[in-house]
Order: C-alpha cells, then structure tokens, then sequence
C-alpha cells in the first residue's frame, strides 16, 4: 500500500487526509453516519485544521473523496447519508447562517435545501432512496419536526444501483 503524502500550510488538506486513508485518527472524529448498505460511514473530522465531512468506504477499507463538498471557512456538521451512499445531507456554518446542503457524489454538487425556510434548521435525516428529508426546524419559535419531499423527479438511491466509479 503506497502513502501519499502532500506537505499544506501548517495543517494538512483535505487530500492528504484522503491519501492517508485511516479511519481513526489522533483528531476528533465524530457524528457518524452509515449507509443502508453499511459500506459508507460519512463523519465529521477536524483532520485538516478544520471541521470537514468525510466518507469511508468500509469495504475498501479508505477514505473516499468528495470533491466540492467541503470549503475553507465553514463549520460541518451531522450528516446522514442514503443508501449506498449517494446522498449526504449536512448541516454547514458560514459566518453564522445554518445551512442544509444535499451532496450528491454522482454529480459532485452540492445543493442548499432550506433557502425557502425562514427558521434555524438542525439534525437533519436522509431517507435510504434519498426523496425525502428529515429535519428539525423552528419555524413556529420552537423545535418541530419538518419533511421535505425532494419530489418524484429526483434520482432515488436504490440498493441495485451503483454509485458511478465505484466497485460493486
């Protein structure tokens, strides 16, 4: 097994994380989620100086990358992931505003959900095929339980369906 490894300002990147490839680490590392499947578990991991999101395969035994996902200057936290690990919805904090992002790793995008909501959102809950979306909001000045339906034209994540450049 080749290490690779990359020399960052200070503290190490992102892909260094990757090329190292442990799950376990003398960093925090918390929040886990599991994929339906159980051969995702995404986490949160302050492994580069700051919180980021990470996917092992559990399977493979490494981590997998997520490109696009994580960004400098933000705070990362409670993912929850679909099926075979397709979706991963997550809390991020940008200059205190709580946003919920859906990361799909096929497309390499993230997208923020809660733009239409008015209230603070947190723990939020993908369903196994990804359509819905599970969270707890304060719309109403307390804590109530919301459901999104991402609609009938979304990609749902199946069990017989693969995540692109992924080995079954």
């Amino acid at each position: 097994m080749a290490l690779i490894v990359s020399i960052v300002a200070c503290s190490p990147g992102v892909d260094t994380i990757i090329s190292s490839g442990a799950l376990n680490s003398r960093y925090t590392d918390e929040q886990p989620a599991l994929s339906g499947n159980g051969r995702y578990l995404a986490y949160v991991s302050n492994r580069a100086g700051s919180r980021n999101i990470l996917l092992y395969d559990l399977q493979l035994q490494q981590l997998v990358a997520l490109p696009g996902l994580n960004r400098r200057q933000t705070i990362v936290e409670h993912p929850s992931i679909s099926y075979t690990g397709r979706y991963i919805v997550y809390i991020t904090s940008n200059r205190g505003t709580q946003i919920m992002v859906l990361y799909d790793r096929v497309t390499r995008t993230p997208q923020i959900l809660n733009q239409w909501y008015q209230g603070l959102v947190r723990n939020p809950n993908i369903s196994p095929d990804g359509r819905f979306i599970v969270f707890e909001g304060s719309l109403r000045g307390q804590w109530d339980i919301e459901v999104l339906d991402r609609g009938t034209n979304v990609e749902l994540d199946l069990p017989d369906s693969p995540i692109p450049g992924t080995s079954p």
